[in-house]
């Protein structure tokens, strides 16, 4: 259950209309972009970005944890200068009680599942969670990712099959990826960018982008502040472009992206366990790869360059003949009629 600090009163409908409007306005509204480091301030930040902001700047200090948590530390009086929240819901609550400047929103991510390199549950899709036996990791709902989660596995229909395995619910991420990098347990949800600042010991298991919830992060200022100057330096360097590629390195997603298209598929048929090449427009950030009636295939990005993109895939066992649908956080993009021999 959630402690809030005396006197914090929520009204539902203007934080419904606040999550609505987040993205104008406050220091979004001040649109100078210094790219200067700024340094000595006091960060809360969601578990997911604790290894892209030290890279951003170093010198400052962060305190990483749920969004939900820190959230309530600032309202319970916590010295902190910005709030960098893993949903947009955290800081507009907390600007329609008065503790910080208007919400602007900076990045985005996509929920992904991750099992230990060895595979001991030999998972090769999200689906295999349902098998009997297998052990799942997940974040409580009460905090952004596991709320993700949840969406997701409701999304897909298969929310309560999934429950039935999972041992163990986590105050945040950063545990999820630590008990299944550990073998601790078969598989766990988390941020893709989870998975992307350290590949080593883990195993990578996409979530189809049709079931993906929108995950946005936002932003917001304390107001009790004593650096609004430099907070405000700092906030205009997560915005600038190279802050912004620190995100997208980290798995991160830019705010908005272009569409992809497809070109070529090659071949046009085949078999389960069959290789195809893909070729078009900004497959190079696709995000997932379905047949008919959603059943995801795995796949490669071959070649990263948004105008000559290449990927490949593999026809997963339950692939039915049909328009495969290739998705970006943009946009999707349809095939021609491939054919499952």
């Amino acid at each position: 259950m959630r402690v809030f600090a005396p006197g914090r009163l929520i009204s539902v409908v203007s934080i419904f209309a606040l999550c609505i409007s987040v993205g104008a306005g406050g220091a979004s509204a001040r649109t100078a972009r210094s790219t200067a480091k700024v340094s000595g301030l006091t960060i809360f930040a969601g578990s997911s970005m604790t290894t892209v902001l030290p890279q951003i700047d170093p010198d400052n200090t962060y305190s990483f944890g749920s969004t939900t948590t820190l959230g309530t530390q600032i309202a319970n009086g916590a010295p902190a200068d910005i709030l960098m929240g893993a949903n947009t819901t955290e800081t507009a609550l907390l600007y329609s009680e008065g503790y910080v400047e208007q919400p602007v929103d900076f990045t985005r991510n996509t929920l992904a599942v991750v099992v230990p390199k060895s595979n001991p549950g030999n998972i090769s899709s999200i689906y295999d969670l349902e098998k009997p036996g297998i052990t799942i990791d997940e974040a409580a709902p009460s905090v952004p990712v596991g709320s993700y989660t949840v969406t997701v596995l409701n999304n897909m229909g298969i929310n309560a099959a999934i429950q039935t395995n999972v041992v163990s619910q986590e105050t945040d991420d950063a545990n999820v990826v630590s008990k299944v990098a550990l073998g601790e347990v078969d598989a766990g949800f988390v941020y893709l960018s989870d998975y992307v600042t350290d590949p080593t010991q883990l195993t990578l298991i996409t979530v189809p982008a049709w079931a993906q919830p929108k995950i946005t992060y936002a932003l917001a200022i304390v107001k009790n502040s004593s650096n609004q100057a430099a907070d405000q330096q700092f906030v205009n360097e997560i915005l600038s472009p190279t802050g912004q590629s620190y995100f997208v390195k980290d798995g991160f997603l830019p705010l908005t992206a272009p569409t992809p298209s497809i070109s070529k598929i090659s071949p046009l048929s085949g078999k389960a366990g069959a290789t195809v090449t893909v070729r078009g427009i900004n497959l190079n950030t696709a995000t997932s790869i379905t047949f008919p009636g959603g059943v995801p295939a795995t796949f490669k990005i071959v070649s990263k360059l948004a105008a000559a993109s290449r990927l490949t895939f593999v026809v997963p066992t339950r692939a039915r003949t049909g328009a495969i649908t290739i998705t970006n956080p943009a946009g999707t993009a349809t095939s021609k009629t491939f054919t499952v021999t």
